[in-house]
């Protein structure tokens, strides 16, 4: 059983071939833009880029994890998406399993529009597939919560992050074991947090506008208002029940 991952030189990618190949003596391919910067040993290196769709290896795999690019222009990511799916296709991958997003068919997050767009398109190849829709990272916020000010539009609202590294060994969890098939996993921590909790007498209170003002680019200042209006705050079972125990709170310092 051949396991295909791409994005394996980026955070998430390299965290799911490190947790797979811990998990599984099968053979386990990556796909990478750059091979040099890939370093890990043990599996096999194929270049490929999901801009240049003829570059795009997938020959051979029987799953395959397309790790969702980074480009933030909506428009873009989903082309890249779409090409990575139609090389899956063209090359007879069995079973399709993609790094989503929470609640991406009905989340008011910009950022959903990419996802829900993907796992449409994947759902429509007819291939077996298996929805990572991942949360929060942690690591998204320490840097905000270590500074000295923590001036934010967010207000209580929640979040139920996890480490990145929890996430990429769900999905070598669901690689390596049976049972995934045409599943969707809303995948967050096992406790939430706020801000203001957090940073104490650091938070500042601003708005939206105020952090536009600063030159916060916009896409963050979406997560902002969608932690805010409750977007991420929802503790769901399914990362925890993939891991086998509860995730790692979040800690400042």
């Amino acid at each position: 059983m051949t396991i295909l991952i791409t994005g394996a030189t980026g955070q998430l990618g390299n965290a799911a071939v490190r947790h797979t190949l811990k998990r599984t003596t099968e053979p386990v391919i990556v796909s990478v833009r750059t091979p040099a910067n890939f370093t890990l040993e043990g599996v096999e290196v194929r270049q490929g880029d999901f801009n240049a769709p003829e570059t795009l290896n997938f020959r051979g795999a029987d799953k395959l994890l397309i790790v969702s690019a980074d480009d933030h222009d909506t428009a873009t990511r989903i082309q890249q998406h779409e090409n990575a799916i139609a090389k899956a296709v063209e090359h007879g991958v069995g079973h399709i399993f993609y790094t989503s997003l929470t609640d991406a068919t009905t989340s008011p997050s910009l950022a959903a529009e990419v996802h829900k767009a993907t796992e449409e398109a994947i759902k429509a190849t007819g291939i077996t597939y298996t929805f990572l829709r991942n949360g929060m990272y942690h690591e998204n916020y320490l840097g905000a919560l270590a500074a000295d000010t923590v001036a934010l539009s967010t207000k209580d609202g929640r979040v139920a992050s996890a480490p990145r590294d929890e996430f990429a060994e769900a999905a070598a969890v669901a690689l390596t074991t049976p049972g995934h098939e045409n599943q969707t996993y809303e995948l967050t921590g096992s406790t939430s947090w706020s801000f203001p909790e957090l940073a104490g007498d650091k938070f500042q209170d601003v708005t939206d506008e105020d952090l536009i003002a600063a030159g916060v680019p916009a896409f963050l200042v979406d997560f902002f208002k969608n932690i805010r209006i409750g977007t991420f705050a929802e503790v769901r079972p399914d990362l925890e029940k993939l891991l086998g125990r509860p995730t790692t709170p979040i800690k400042v310092g």
